[in-house]
């Protein structure tokens, strides 16, 4: 298959296991494993409409282009905005970089809080696990994990792969589940925090979604 059909081919994302999904999963707030999988698709919908367009302009898909990061924190905002679709119970954070992501709808004046210990972080990341925050919290923490291309494959000769969703998990953590990175007075470095075992294994255990 030429460089081109992988690059057509990967326009469309690799469908979700429709088997993979954990009912037993405690989620708060009223959310539950089938809400996620909607917004898992409806993702997984805006994303190979978008892509298949770009693919006729011969541009590349989002996933290629974007800085790695900034991909990553796409899929989370997608989710962000779309769980509370299908679960009402739920709304976003109308704050401007305010945590957590989703709090309870209703409980904040005009759904908006700079800083609460009520609601639910999303994180959208490639990664399987130390996954990193600004701070060690106490937070109900929801990730979801993917594999796709990055824009640095195509410099590093890596073939054009279709955008999959590999597992959804999620848990309430504790600042004894972070592990906290500071730096120097001279490092230029974010500062933050990283998952460490205790809450990865919180978070594996209470799975939502496996490919």
């Amino acid at each position: 298959m030429s460089s081109h059909d992988n690059e057509i081919r990967a326009c469309t994302p690799i469908a979700i296991n429709e088997s993979g999904f954990n009912e037993k999963a405690i989620i708060p707030y009223g959310c539950n494993s089938s809400h996620i999988k909607n917004a898992m698709l409806e993702f997984l919908d805006f994303l190979g409409f978008i892509n298949t367009q770009l693919g006729t302009r011969d541009l590349p898909r989002l996933e290629a282009f974007l800085m790695p990061a900034n991909f990553s924190s796409m899929v989370g905002e997608f989710m962000v905005s779309s769980i509370p679709k299908y679960c009402t119970a739920i709304v976003k954070n109308s704050y401007h970089n305010g945590h957590p992501d989703m709090i309870p709808a209703g409980m904040f004046p005009n759904n908006s809080i700079q800083h609460a210990d009520k609601g639910i972080e999303i994180k959208g990341s490639r990664h399987i696990s130390g996954w990193q925050g600004h701070n060690p919290e106490d937070t109900w923490l929801m990730v979801f994990c993917f594999d796709s291309n990055t824009s640095r494959d195509s410099s590093l000769g890596i073939q054009p792969k279709p955008f999959e969703f590999i597992k959804v998990i999620g848990a309430q953590l504790t600042k004894d589940d972070w592990n906290y990175s500071g730096r120097s007075a001279t490092s230029r470095r974010t500062i933050t925090a990283s998952v460490n075992q205790s809450g990865f294994a919180k978070m594996e255990a209470n799975w939502i979604y496996k490919k």
